[in-house]
This record gives structure tokens, sequence and C-alpha cells, in this order.
């Protein structure tokens, strides 16, 4: 909704709310000067909606003697839908999109029915939806605002980006067609004139940003869900089989969701796969589950593990030892 349209809903909700508002305070809490408030007033007159002044200490803007602005026709379903979708904006893109969702749900509060509004309350009462974020959103907040601009006005952006394949960050030029939040992070997903190719770029990588002049075309077949969809698709990865002891079992059958495939087995144990992205997370996610799992494949992966667990337990013999060393020569 554009600020305009915005701000002239405002206006008639402060108007409905409280009659009998001066012109100056009105203009103070929507953020314009006088002059555009009286502009807003005729745009309302030309949309059919009834307005009257009155002058003196106790006169003021009013809508006319009747008018209410009619409730939304939502069922409580739906009002409820427009209400978790409005929490999870906020909770997702945080400050980029606070604002916003907080005014939509100020909206549905002010126009919804009593029936709406309990189930709205209902709903925040019991449904909650929280932890999303995962990356700190504060370190990135002002790049996604730059990247949201221009896409939104289709200006190219330069860019010093630091691969997760490369030690030093290099320049790129970007014509940047969505944002996009996957796994805990922020991409943003647009033409790389470096690679002469669409790719997708972890926002926090992002280590400097400016909108340059040049525009761009966003070509009309882009969807974004698809591109992101299929990029993880097209990931090289290594499938992993690894098993989960009798003790352990609980632990791989209350997370089936994590694997691609799971195996009960007679003797109690459980065999699962997952597609890793590279030897090194293949490893942290057996490792994670310490000694009730086993790599059974891929044969690399299995001695990685144990090279591994080899090196963590010298450091804890040598940490170990310097203890002993240290309590001899203190006694």
């Amino acid at each position: 909704m554009s600020q305009p349209a915005s701000r002239l809903i405002t206006l008639i909700l402060l108007l409905q709310r409280r009659p009998g508002q001066k012109a100056a305070d009105l203009a103070e809490t929507l953020g314009v000067s006088v002059r555009t408030l009286h502009r807003y007033f005729s745009m309302l007159d030309e949309m059919g909606i009834p307005l009257y002044s009155e002058r003196g200490p106790q006169g003021g803007f009013s809508l006319a003697r009747g008018y209410k602005m009619p409730p939304l026709v939502l069922s409580p379903e739906e009002a409820t839908a427009l209400y978790l979708g409005a929490t999870l904006v906020e909770e997702v893109w945080g400050s980029l999109y606070r604002d916003a969702a907080q005014g939509a749900l100020a909206r549905l509060d002010n126009l919804l029915p009593d029936e709406q509004r309990q189930e709205i309350a209902w709903a925040r009462r019991s449904l909650a939806a929280s932890g999303m974020q995962r990356a700190d959103f504060g370190a990135v907040s002002e790049t996604l605002e730059v990247l949201r601009g221009a896409i939104h006005d289709q200006r190219r952006v330069t860019m010093l980006y630091r691969s997760s394949s490369q030690l030093e960050p290099a320049w790129r030029d970007l014509d940047p067609y969505a944002l996009a939040f996957r796994g805990g992070w922020w991409y943003t997903v647009g033409f790389c004139h470096r690679r002469q190719a669409v790719r997708s770029f972890r926002v926090d990588r992002i280590l400097e940003l400016t909108m340059a002049e040049q525009s761009y075309e966003i070509p009309g077949d882009f969807d974004v869900r698809a591109y992101m969809a299929q990029e993880f698709c097209d990931q090289p990865g290594k499938m992993v089989r690894m098993r989960f002891s009798a003790e352990g079992a609980h632990v791989a059958l209350g997370n089936r969701s994590y694997w691609e495939t799971v195996e009960e087995q007679v003797d109690g144990s459980v065999m699962v796969t997952f597609s890793a992205p590279d030897l090194a997370w293949g490893a942290s996610t057996a490792m994670m589950y310490g000694p009730v799992v086993t790599v059974e494949e891929p044969e690399e992966l299995r001695k990685m593990v144990k090279e591994w667990a080899r090196e963590i337990g010298g450091k804890y013999e040598d940490l170990s030892t310097n203890f002993a060393n240290f309590a001899k020569t203190n006694q």
C-alpha cells in the first residue's frame, strides 16, 4: 500500500475514534504538513467520505455523524490467518517490516467485529512462532534496506562479497531480483555480472554495498521460490548413512524430518540417511549425537570422524596433563 493511501486510512481511523480534532494535531500524528492534511481532506471528500469542521476552541474536524468504516468481511479463521501472517512477517524480517506489521495488526483490531477480534485474542494467547531468525538481524538490517530499495527501483548494486569458497572478498556488480529467507539466513537473488548468470548471495557475507545508477529489467518469468528450491536441489552433496544404537533410537525417531530415510532394525537400532553439502557438514552432524551414532558410509566420512575424535580426545588429554602438572607444582 502506498504511503498516501495508508495515511488516508489512518486519518479516517483517527477521526472515527475521536471526533473534533485540530488540523495541527492530526498533521503531527500523521507526520505531514497542515497543507498536505487539507489535501487529504479533499481526497476523502472526492471518495464520498463525509467530513465537517466546527470553528472555535472546542471545534475541529470530524467525520459526519453516523459514518463508520465498514467492518472487514472475514471469517474468524481468515482473520486469524492475517494476524499470524503479520506476526510472522515481523519475526522473520524484523525492523524491515516491523512498523508495517504492527500497523496492520492495529487496523485489524480497529476494524474487525467482536467475533473476529475474540478469535485473534485466542490466537495471540495460544499460537506462537519464534526463533526463526537464527542469524543476527541487526547486523544485516541496513544491507537489507538498501537491497529492498534497489529491487523496488530496479537499480544495480555494487558489493564486496566474501563467499564460503574464497578467502579474500571480491567486488561484484549485481542486478538484484528478490530477497529470500531460508534456513535462518537472508539471501539476495539476482543477475551476477561477474558470473553472467543468476546467483544467490547470503546477505550477511556482503561486507560493503552501494546502489549504482544503472537500471535493469527483472525477467518476466523469474520466480524466486522456484529458483531457491532448484538451487538447493542442484547443490553438490554427500549421501550419508549412519546408525543410531538402540539406546539412541528415540533420538533418530524423534527427529524424522532431519532424515531422507529412516529404517528401524531388528536389534533396536535405527539406520538413517541424509544429504550433506560436504564431508565437514556430515562429520559435524554425526558427532553432534555423540557415541550413540556410527557412520556407515561413505568411507571417507568414517575416516574424517575418526580423525576428528582422535584430535578432540588429544586436546582433552593435554588439558588433563597440564592440570596435573600445575597441581603438583603448587602443592
